[in-house]
């Protein structure tokens, strides 16, 4: 009897933690780069320690660097809508035809080339005309990677011509356009293969984002990277994104979505973009001590690349035009 009076006594007690531990949710948040990158140990982590700190420590985050939950970069989207991971950093630009719409982002010479002002425009296009694109997730943020620059290993690019020839790894569809446009030969590759392949020699170099370089030590196979005019838009931009699970998101209580909605939307996209931002600050520099050199276009050819690659941007709007016509008609039957 006194043991049955201890079990009953001790019951509710056992029953409280248990409902305390039920009611506390881990997050499974992946991404593509090491730990070492700005984006983990300036982003995602100061993120999901605000997040546990404003849930009372119900609303937790396990990191997951580097694809540690296996597949590839663009992958990462479909890893998100099957629940392998709750949480994910992509890019809508790696997965190809996968987000149409969103494409549009990486038309060049389109955006401003900080982080914050490309970021504010990708904000505000995507919440206007690409929400069908993620249809099937949560978006908690949507950034721009900044402007990328042309950083080779032994050619410097002075005037449009130099890129004639030069293979040059490129992030994804247009940026590879970009490159054909202008005499170049695209090479896909993730950033975590590039230094290997200029090394070897299998590339001239890569196009990327200043931030970017450091990270996976592009920088110390290169010696020249090209940019545009200051107060002109880059030469083209990669998008961002964290997506979550939309099933995930829907299971959270109404307590813990508040938690993350505040953490989330234009909060993220402007804790994210001043990252990227001082990034490439410290990264330019950083590459100038070191004694690379850092060549400007002028003003004229840089003029002169929009011209030659303004068919892109044509193609571009004549195709989502036919896309929207298609779409009339079916509608309307």
């Amino acid at each position: 009897m006194k043991l049955i009076t201890t079990l009953i006594s001790t019951l509710p007690f056992a029953l409280g933690a248990t409902a305390l531990q039920a009611q506390t949710v881990t997050l499974k948040v992946s991404h593509y780069l090491g730990s070492n990158h700005n984006f983990h140990s300036q982003v995602l982590e100061p993120w999901c320690a605000e997040l546990d700190k404003d849930s009372g420590g119900k609303l937790k985050c396990q990191i997951y660097p580097a694809l540690q939950l296996g597949g590839t970069v663009g992958q990462l989207p479909d890893q998100v809508k099957n629940g392998v991971a709750d949480i994910a950093w992509v890019s809508p630009s790696f997965s190809t035809g996968r987000f149409p719409r969103t494409e549009a982002l990486e038309l060049p010479f389109t955006l401003p080339r900080s982080s914050l002002g490309g970021s504010l425009a990708m904000w505000e296009f995507t919440q206007k005309h690409a929400m069908e694109d993620f249809k099937d997730f949560k978006v908690l943020s949507i950034w721009s990677g900044s402007s990328v620059v042309i950083s080779t290993a032994s050619k410097p690019v002075i005037v449009p011509e130099d890129i004639k020839g030069l293979k040059l790894r490129s992030p994804s569809r247009y940026p590879s356009l970009f490159l054909q446009a202008l005499g170049g030969v695209p090479v896909t590759m993730p950033p975590a293969q590039i230094t290997e392949g200029i090394s070897k020699g299998v590339i001239d170099g890569a196009m990327a984002p200043w931030e970017v370089l450091p990270a996976v030590k592009v920088d110390e196979v290169t010696k020249y990277h090209i940019e545009g005019p200051a107060k002109q838009p880059g030469f083209t931009q990669t998008p961002f994104a964290l997506l979550m699970n939309k099933k995930k998101y829907e299971s959270l209580s109404p307590e813990l979505k508040a938690v993350l909605d505040k953490h989330s939307g234009m909060p993220l996209l402007e804790r994210t973009a001043k990252v990227w931002d001082d990034g490439n600050e410290a990264a330019r520099k950083a590459m100038l001590a070191r004694g690379n050199k850092v060549l400007v276009i002028k003003e004229a050819d840089y003029k002169a690349m929009q011209k030659t690659t303004a068919p892109i941007k044509a193609d571009w709007i004549k195709q989502a035009a036919e896309v929207h016509a298609i779409g009339n008609q079916y509608l309307n039957k």
